[in-house]
């Protein structure tokens, strides 16, 4: 099932990216590699899950509709804490199991037996998938750019199928929302949204973030945001006014 929307001449017709497929479709000849969702015959790649076919740096996907987060080495990723040891954490991803976290992984130095200190069970983290073997084992670490506890802001969830489009191209979306609201944001790849800023702001933000997931499919969104937010914005501005 693929969309079309007519251009400003109505005789010509703009090919839209986002492609639905379904188990079994033909994706592609030989001109471009199998990525994730996918499998080849031969030659040719169709796709193996049910998502919205996507074409980057000469691979092509199909990123799922929905789903649990499948976790992939080198993704950012917002992590509950759930349980401690003596030298390591157990982290919420929202992965199908949790991940460690060892003491070599975090910018603190620990004692065995010390975890406790730095980080509890309800702690909120950045962290980056380190790698996933064979097995689908998966561990993480802290030990990289930005990468910490917490605290403050406010933590939303969505699927992680629709994150590209709360990012949007070249990071277009995340610094829309981010230039209106003048929140700090991180979204992690598993779905998970950190928000810190003023209380009315945050509120913005969550709200827009619900818009897009809400309305992934449909085309134009980043100007329909756009619009959103500047209403939303004209909005409080004349309460201000008002009062």
């Amino acid at each position: 099932m693929k969309n079309v929307e007519k251009g400003p001449d109505s005789s010509n017709e703009i090919k839209v990216e986002r492609e639905l497929v379904i188990p079994g479709d033909f994706l592609s000849e030989k001109d471009l590699k199998s990525g994730m969702g996918t499998y080849n015959d031969t030659e040719r790649t169709y796709a193996s899950q049910l998502g919205v076919k996507n074409i980057r740096a000469g691979y092509i996907n199909v990123v799922p509709l929905g789903g649990r987060y499948i976790p992939r080495s080198g993704d950012y990723v917002i992590g509950n804490i759930i349980d401690i040891g003596p030298s390591n954490w157990l982290v919420d991803i929202k992965a199908p199991y949790p991940a460690p976290l060892h003491v070599n992984e975090v910018p603190w130095r620990v004692e065995f037996g010390d975890t406790a200190r730095f980080l509890f069970v309800g702690d909120t983290i950045l962290a980056k998938i380190q790698n996933v073997d064979e097995i689908k084992r998966v561990h993480v670490t802290m030990n990289d750019h930005d990468l910490r506890k917490l605290t403050g802001g406010l933590i939303t969830e969505i699927s992680h199928s629709k994150v590209p489009r709360v990012i949007g191209k070249g990071g277009s979306m995340i610094t829309l929302i981010k230039r209106y609201t003048k929140c700090r944001m991180f979204v992690g790849q598993n779905g998970r949204i950190w928000i810190d800023g003023n209380a009315d702001d945050i509120m913005v933000a969550v709200s827009t973030i619900e818009r897009i997931e809400a309305e992934a499919q449909v085309m134009g969104l980043t100007d329909s945001i756009k619009d959103y937010l500047e209403e939303r914005y004209s909005e409080r501005s004349e309460e201000i006014e008002t009062k």
